[in-house]
């Protein structure tokens, strides 16, 4: 058994951010299955979006947050995440933080859904910059402990331990698989924190990074949280679409300072949909460029930039251009190929504005978390934003009744008597790729309950076979990621089928409009026996 006051399972700007504060209040652990480099932050292009300029306005950040939310935005939590982002757009400076500027001043872009500047950036690498400080800051600190290549199971709760406490359900750490060995180890801790972010694979095509396989999500329902609002999901307009780079993102940013969308013929369509065209909010802008492919049946639309200046690109976009350029693609000479690609996840465990879920001890921050500021579609450059606050908050939330080095109980041992190796590693394979396309054929961009009740089905028999394989063999990484993509695609699911309407990113042909009678709320899901 391993045990800390504090357990962190995610390595993002989430976790290490809640990492630096709670480490000066006692032990923490920080879990995660890969390298922290691997993480959404670091794939980040854009940047925070902050009011630090004279020119704008909490009003205004406030209005265009709720604006793109669709009237299902939490207003106390839009109102507090925005009047604290100034204070930790601070604290990264003061970490070190190289934010890029102009004359001295922070250089702020403009990005789809704001009316001002307040793109706060490192070029085109913000998540980058970011995760780097945070993990010089981490690696410095003796009350910090990072576990590589740990992947978290499932959460400790009081019938897993020695004595159980009973009362309301409660998290007492997690088990978590060390990979290199194969063994699954207790981490006792008196406060479990999820900031395991996204879960974009649980969809064939995605901007996400391999690692966003909806754990948190997963263990967090396991465990008894409820969670809300999962038919959200947001798919980025502009993913590259080439076959070696099949996961690049094409950053709000480019069509902030001037890119333009247009059809293989030439066509500039997005006026066609949106007055704002292409700064219209993600989820009108996937749904017209997947409109425009269905209409022609091209594959791809294109992000055109060369009416720009050569050198300005090259200069505000550097890290694009030379990705690009190394696929054999002059963006200062001809149009990006570009697709819509699953992105963001506005739903997840249910918080309170602290970062508490509905079990006791159990927090989840950043995009694992359902906080209420982005409704039903997340404006650009908010993500890192709420992680950012909510770590701050969910940082003094922790710290109440807590009393550093308390005996939290002894979990029991990890039983795997009778497990087998996995002798057919294919089967995982192939149920890994047909979920995924299950998801993305019938839980995509545009949906129907037709769709929707023939990917329940297919779901569920995929799940008999993975129930089977966890209980039978024993655990590795790529089961335990295929359970949760399932279950996670299983939630989706249900959270679509019982918002009968259409709003923000969730739109189903057989509810076309939207219903503010029946469906001004959140969709919340609560998990059997809880």
């Amino acid at each position: 058994m391993k045990s800390s006051d504090f357990l962190i399972i995610g390595s993002g700007i989430a976790g290490l951010s809640l990492a630096l504060r709670l480490a000066e209040h006692g032990r923490v652990s920080v879990v995660t299955k890969c390298d922290p480099s691997d993480s959404n932050t670091n794939k980040a292009q854009g940047g925070i979006a902050a009011v630090v300029d004279s020119g704008d306005s909490f009003d205004l950040h406030i209005e265009d947050t709720l604006r793109a939310g669709a009237g299902l935005c939490r207003e106390d939590v839009v109102e507090f995440v925005v009047r604290e982002g100034p204070d930790r757009i601070r604290d990264l400076i003061a970490l070190g933080v190289p934010f890029s500027r102009e004359d001295g001043e922070l250089d702020l872009g403009l990005e789809g859904g704001h009316s001002r500047n307040r793109i706060v950036h490192c070029a085109d690498l913000t998540g980058r910059a970011v995760a780097r400080t945070l993990l010089d800051a981490v690696a410095c600190h003796k009350n910090i402990e990072m576990y590589r290549h740990h992947m978290a199971v499932n959460i400790i709760r009081g019938h897993h331990l020695e004595r159980d406490p009973g009362g309301d359900p409660a998290a007492f750490g997690a088990y978590v698989l060390e990979e290199q060995s194969g063994s699954v180890i207790p981490f006792a801790a008196q406060r479990t924190i999820l900031a395991t972010g996204g879960a974009g694979k649980v969809y064939m095509y995605t901007s996400n990074p391999d690692i966003a396989t909806g754990d948190g999500l997963a263990m967090a329902y396991r465990a008894g949280a409820r969670i809300a609002n999962l038919e959200f999901v947001q798919f980025h307009p502009t993913c590259l679409y080439h076959p070696e780079l099949t996961s690049f993102l094409l950053s709000e940013a480019l069509r902030g300072e001037g890119g333009r969308l247009v059809r293989a013929d030439g066509d500039r369509f997005m006026e066609r949909y949106d007055e704002r065209r292409e700064l219209a909010p993600r989820d009108i802008v996937a749904r017209a460029i997947d409109h425009e492919l269905k209409k022609t049946g091209e594959e791809c639309v294109f992000l055109d930039l060369t009416h720009l200046d050569s050198a300005f690109i090259e200069k505000r976009f550097p890290y694009i251009f030379k990705t690009c350029f190394e696929v054999g693609i002059d963006m200062r000479t001809e149009p990006i190929p570009v697709v819509p690609a699953t992105h963001y996840f506005c739903g997840g465990a249910e918080v309170d504005t602290y970062g508490r879920t509905s079990v006791r001890n159990l927090y989840a921050i950043g995009e694992v978390s359902h906080t209420g500021l982005h409704g039903a579609n997340r404006l650009a450059s908010n993500s890192l934003l709420e992680a950012l606050v909510y770590a701050d908050r969910a940082g003094h939330a922790t710290l109440e009744d807590f009393t550093a080095g308390a005996f939290v109980g002894e979990p029991k041992a990890w039983d795997e008597e009778g497990a087998e190796s996995l002798k057919d590693p294919v089967i995982l394979e192939h149920d890994w790729s047909e979920a995924r396309r299950i998801m993305w054929d019938y839980v995509g961009i545009v949906r129907s309950d037709r769709r929707l009740e023939i990917a329940r089905r297919r779901m569920d028999q995929l799940r008999e076979t993975v129930v089977a394989l966890y209980w039978n063999t024993r655990l590795t990484r790529d089961l335990l990621e295929l359970r949760n993509i399932i279950l996670v695609g299983e939630l989706i699911i249900e959270s679509a089928l019982r918002r009968r309407e259409s709003r923000g990113l969730h739109y189903t042909e057989t509810y076309p409009g939207r219903d503010d009678d029946n469906f001004l709320g959140d969709t919340t899901l609560e998990p059997e026996g809880r």
